[in-house]
């Protein structure tokens, strides 16, 4: 077994052992929090939707934020669009079509200030801003879901390309900072057949993982390769081990059949 501590041997087993330590004590976890998250969304989705709609005022009055167990609830808000102040979120899929959210302020009849997710629109390619419906003039009645700001991870600044403003995450922080205007955090995720809607946003967890494979799935596989690797190991070594006892073993058989044949000299020093 000294052929173990050669440099290549111990350079194999620190990758190997140090990959299925990863995958047990850190990837693996990593995706079984997901899930679990995911999870959790969705009863907070499912708890949601059997609720009836009620007026903002009632889970969120002016001054406060949404709170996480009110994410996904769905409130009722009476006022007008702003139309001049919306901004498109850049770089969406729509089933796998690029495409593009259209956010607009929303001014209620008691003064609040809100943003509107209408929806999104289908583009032909990332680079092209598509035709979409202008919001409704006037006051209108809307019924929405409650959602906290996304995040930009790379913390892009708002761009403005023809004649629309653009930014990079579903997120009033963003809007303000690209229309100077002052919104509430968090934005409402308009439903279904709503004045104003474009193409509905789908009501889904957001953490990750779809149909077929979902983070318990990818959890599960790393678990997997972890198992994988080691056996691996195991078998190489197996594998160098049975060589060099057969190389041994051939040695002793030669040595053998020149004992027996009385050749007790080896070939050179004949």
């Amino acid at each position: 077994m000294r052929f173990l501590l050669r440099p290549g041997w111990l350079a194999l087993i620190a990758v190997i052992v140090g990959f299925a330590v990863a995958a047990f004590t850190l990837l693996a976890p990593w995706q079984f929090g997901r899930e679990a998250e995911r999870e959790a969304q969705q009863r907070a989705i499912d708890a949601a939707s059997t609720t009836a709609p009620v007026p903002l005022d009632t889970l969120v009055p002016a001054g406060d934020t949404v709170s996480a167990d009110d994410e996904w609830r769905q409130v009722v808000v009476t006022g007008s669009y702003l139309p001049d102040a919306e901004a498109l979120v850049r770089l969406r899929v729509v089933d796998g079509q690029p495409a593009v959210e259209v956010l607009t302020p929303f001014r209620t009849d008691d003064g609040r200030l809100l943003v509107v997710n209408r929806g999104s629109v289908t583009a032909e390619s990332g680079a092209v801003v598509p035709d979409y419906a202008a919001p409704p003039a006037g006051t209108v009645t809307l019924t929405a879901r409650l959602r906290f700001d996304q995040t930009d991870p790379q913390g892009r600044d708002p761009i403005e390309t023809g004649g629309h403003r653009q930014i990079y995450a579903a997120d009033s922080r963003a809007l303000a900072a690209a229309t100077g205007l002052d919104p509430e955090p968090g934005f409402l995720q308009l439903a279904p057949d709503q004045p104003g809607v474009l193409d509905p946003l789908v009501v889904a967890p957001t953490t990750g993982g779809s149909a077929p494979f979902t983070n318990l799935s990818y959890a599960l596989q790393w678990l997997t390769f972890g198992l994988i690797a080691l056996f691996a190991l195991v078998y190489f070594v197996r594998l160098e081990l049975l060589q060099r006892r057969g190389g041994d073993r051939k040695s002793e058989r030669t040595a053998l059949r020149r004992a027996l044949a009385g050749d007790d000299e080896p070939p050179a020093e004949r």
